[in-house]
């Protein structure tokens, strides 16, 4: 089934796409609105923590799902393949946009003082990155399929 080389990066994105898809939904529904029980006491000290944790967690997933994506679009032959990974492309773009953008600056302001308004607001801003990854998900579905279908 692997015999392509271009299917090995797909099921590569596939993996990191799915596996941050699952993160994401995690954090958004659990995570991150436990955030307001932690305390102010403790919060920084935890804030870190999850910082640091998380990168563990999802950097090499993200670095994978981001290197695959850029790949994808000139290893694929199908066009209507091609035109759904370049929208995938688009997709992870926009997440690391937002990521390092809204979602980076919230986590340092955090980082220094518990804010019940600021953990509103990355919970709230978060819908942004889990409903991206949540589409992306589906675009890479579609991608798999048509190559699979043997128009790769």
């Amino acid at each position: 089934m692997l015999s392509n080389p271009y299917l090995w990066v797909l099921t590569l994105n596939i993996f990191a796409t799915f596996s941050m898809t699952g993160i994401i939904w995690f954090v958004q529904v659990v995570h991150y609105p436990l955030f307001s029980n932690v305390g102010s006491e403790q919060f920084t000290t935890y804030e870190g923590l999850h910082q640091n944790l998380t990168t563990i967690v999802v950097a090499p997933l993200m670095l994978i799902e981001l290197f695959t994506a850029f790949a994808l679009p000139f290893l694929i032959t199908d066009q209507p393949a091609r035109l759904f990974s370049v929208v995938a492309l688009f997709l992870i773009l926009a997440i690391f946009a937002t990521t390092a953008f809204v979602q980076v600056p919230i986590h340092e302001k955090l980082s220094s003082a518990f804010s019940a308004g600021l953990i509103d607001r990355l919970v709230l801003t978060n819908w942004i990155r889990t409903l991206l990854w949540s589409v992306r998900s589906f675009v890479m579905v579609a991608v798999l399929v048509i190559c699979i279908g043997g128009r790769g």
